[in-house]
């Protein structure tokens, strides 16, 4: 069976770890932030020491979907979402990439090619910006309890984190991503930067253009 694996952020990028040290929040400086953004962050993180977290879906999400992606070469980006991201981690939010890689568990790329991938998708988002990164490899058929639209890589994320659901959201360009986020128990926003889905109610709280209206929203929603 593929195995489904975590990898956490740290300050240089070793993939030989499954565990990765993740970058405290507290190595930001607030004085940096707008105003209106500082006062969101400090209110973000309660007495019981659980912050609140974005998850996003990778493909279609925060990188053109190019169908099983084991090539770094093929990671592009879309335009202004790490300056979407970095807007979230000045408001106090936690960020982790869930995402499906059955591309492994179907033999088109290794995890090694995989990890080659993620480490490009850092490198061109920029340092500090993801604290995590969830994958699954397993098939759709296989039943698991991790691939989406089941929630078993947010709840790794909660228990391995501390993180607050209730404060939190999903945001994907996939039904399966609103399923996943719903399952959890987060809010959840489906963006349209992926590949065309059917109009209709998706179940999703809000729909979004791309990431950084996605962000709007979760900004004005913050609680």
């Amino acid at each position: 069976m593929p195995r489904c694996g975590v990898r956490c952020a740290s300050s240089a990028l070793d993939r030989s770890d499954v565990h990765r040290q993740a970058i405290p929040l507290g190595q930001r400086s607030a004085l940096s932030l707008p105003r209106v953004l500082r006062e969101i962050a400090q209110c973000m993180t309660r007495s019981n020491g659980q912050s609140p977290a974005v998850f996003l879906d990778r493909d279609g999400t925060i990188m053109r979907d190019v169908d099983y992606c084991g090539d770094p070469a093929q990671v592009e980006i879309f335009p202004g979402t790490s300056e979407a991201l970095q807007r979230l981690r000045d408001a106090g939010f936690r960020i982790f990439i869930i995402t499906n890689q059955s591309g492994i568990g179907r033999g088109y790329f290794s995890e090694a090619d995989y990890l080659a991938v993620e480490a490009e998708v850092d490198r061109k988002l920029g340092a500090g910006l993801i604290d995590g990164t969830f994958f699954c490899a397993d098939l759709p058929d296989a039943g698991s309890t991790r691939r989406k639209p089941a929630p078993g890589m947010i709840l790794e994320a909660q228990r391995d984190h501390a993180l607050d659901l209730e404060r939190s959201f999903m945001v994907g360009d996939k039904p399966i991503d609103v399923e996943c986020g719903r399952s959890a128990g987060v809010r959840t926003v489906l963006v349209r930067t992926g590949k065309p889905i059917p109009a209709g109610d998706h179940g999703a709280d809000w729909e979004a253009e791309d990431l950084t209206e996605a962000v709007e929203i979760i900004l004005r929603h913050a609680r």
